[in-house]
C-alpha cells in the first residue's frame, strides 16, 4: 500500500472543515500571563484549562508504546477513538462498518449513534476470523473493519496472518482494540504501524493500569490519520487530573504495574484449572486477557446464585456462540478464592 490515500475515506466536511483553535494552540512553552480563556485566575490545582494537545503525555505514552507523538492520540476512553473514527470516516446512512461478532459492544453502538450501518459477520464457532464471509460482506461503501485481539467475550488472539491479509486486501481502516494486550504473550499490532497506514490500534488505560476511573485511551495510527482525528476531537478531551494521574502511573508505578499483571497471569491459569473442576462447567476457554469465558449447564441460574452471595459476574448468553457461558473477570488470589469456594458449594 505504498500509494495509500487517506483522504479518500474522510467525509468530505471532514476534509474541508477548520478545527477549533484556542490562542494556546498558537503558543509554545510556560506564559507569564494567561489572560486568554477566561479562566478564574486565582491558583488552584484545576482553575487553568489542561494542554489540549496532551504534549507532555504524549512524549511519554509515545516513549512507553514505542511509537512517536505524531503516531498518537490520548482521548476519553477508548470508547471515544471509536466515536472519533465512525464520524471522521463514515458518513450516516451512506457507508458502512463490518464487526465481526461476537465482540465489544460498543463499536455496534458507537455506529448506531452516528446513524452508520453495521454489517455483522460470524466469527468461527473457536471465536476465529472468517475472512472470506468478512471480505463478501465489503462493499464499495464499507470504511472499517473493527477487530479486538485479544477478543471480548472470548479471551482468544485473532490470527496474526489472517489480520495481515485483511489489512493487505481490505482498502478501508482496519482497526484493532486491543484493550487486553498487557496480558497476553503476542506483541502490540503497534510494531506494524509503518508497514500498514490502513492499521488503528487502539489502547487504554482502564485495563492493566488500573485506571478505569480517569477514562483514558490510546490510539495510534499513521499521522496523518491522527491528525484527522485531531481536527474533530473536543479541544480539552482529557482532563488535568487524567494526564497527572497517567503520568504517575508511567513515572512511579510502572513496576507495580507490572507486577499486578504477572500475578493476575498466573491467576488465570490457576482459575482456569479450578473452574474445569467444577462438575456443572462444561468448557473454559483458552484465554489472553485478564477474563476466561466459561460454558455450564445453566448460566442464568448461577449468574443469579452469584449475585445472591454478593458475586457480579458477566451473563454471555446472548452472544453469537456463547449459549449458557459466563465471562468472569480475574481477580486477586484472595477474591479467586472466594470465587471457587461459592461456585463449589452451589
Amino acid at each position: 500500500m505504498k500509494s495509500y490515500d487517506i483522504s479518500k475515506l474522510v467525509r468530505p466536511n471532514v476534509l474541508t472543515l477548520q478545527p477549533y483553535r484556542s490562542a494556546r494552540d498558537e503558543f509554545r512553552g510556560e506564559a507569564s500571563l494567561y489572560l486568554d480563556a477566561n479562566e478564574n485566575p486565582f491558583r488552584s490545582a484545576y482553575n487553568r484549562y489542561p494542554d489540549a494537545q496532551q504534549q507532555n503525555l504524549k512524549r511519554t505514552v509515545s516513549r512507553l508504546k514505542k511509537t512517536t507523538p505524531e503516531q498518537t492520540l490520548l482521548t476519553h476512553g477508548s470508547d471515544e477513538a471509536i466515536d472519533l473514527l465512525l464520524r471522521a470516516f463514515c458518513r450516516p446512512q451512506v457507508d458502512n462498518v463490518i464487526i465481526p461478532q461476537p465482540t465489544y459492544g460498543m463499536y455496534a453502538t458507537c455506529a448506531a449513534i452516528n446513524d452508520v450501518p453495521v454489517r455483522e459477520v460470524a466469527l468461527t464457532e473457536d471465536f476465529s476470523l472468517d475472512n472470506s464471509a468478512i471480505l463478501e460482506a465489503v462493499d464499495a461503501q464499507t470504511r472499517i473493519i473493527f477487530l479486538c485481539s485479544p477478543n471480548n467475550p472470548s479471551g482468544n488472539l485473532l490470527d496474526t496472518r489472517k489480520v495481515s491479509a485483511l489489512l493487505r486486501s481490505f482498502k478501508g481502516l482496519v482497526v484493532i482494540d486491543e484493550a487486553y494486550v498487557d496480558y497476553s504473550s503476542a506483541p502490540s499490532w503497534t510494531s506494524e504501524l509503518k508497514k500498514f497506514p490502513n492499521l488503528v490500534v487502539l489502547q487504554t488505560f482502564s485495563k492493566a493500569w488500573g485506571l478505569a476511573g480517569i477514562r483514558a485511551g490510546i490510539c495510534m495510527a499513521n499521522p496523518e490519520l491522527i491528525r484527522i482525528l485531531e481536527k474533530i476531537k473536543p479541544p480539552y478531551n482529557m482532563s488535568t487530573a487524567a494526564e497527572r494521574t497517567i503520568l504517575h502511573a508511567i513515572n512511579r508505578r510502572y513496576t507495580t504495574i507490572r507486577s499486578q499483571t504477572t500475578i493476575l497471569v498466573r491467576e488465570r491459569s490457576r482459575l482456569n484449572k479450578a473452574l474445569q473442576k467444577l462438575s456443572f462447567v462444561r468448557k473454559v476457554y483458552s484465554s489472553e486477557a485478564n477474563f476466561l469465558l466459561i460454558r455450564v449447564t445453566d448460566a442464568v441460574t448461577i449468574y443469579r446464585a452469584l449475585l445472591d452471595k454478593g458475586i457480579v459476574v458477566r451473563l454471555r448468553s446472548g452472544a453469537l456462540h456463547c449459549d449458557n457461558c459466563l465471562r468472569i473477570t480475574v481477580g486477586t488470589p484472595r477474591q479467586n478464592d472466594r470465587l471457587i469456594s461459592i461456585l463449589k458449594s452451589l
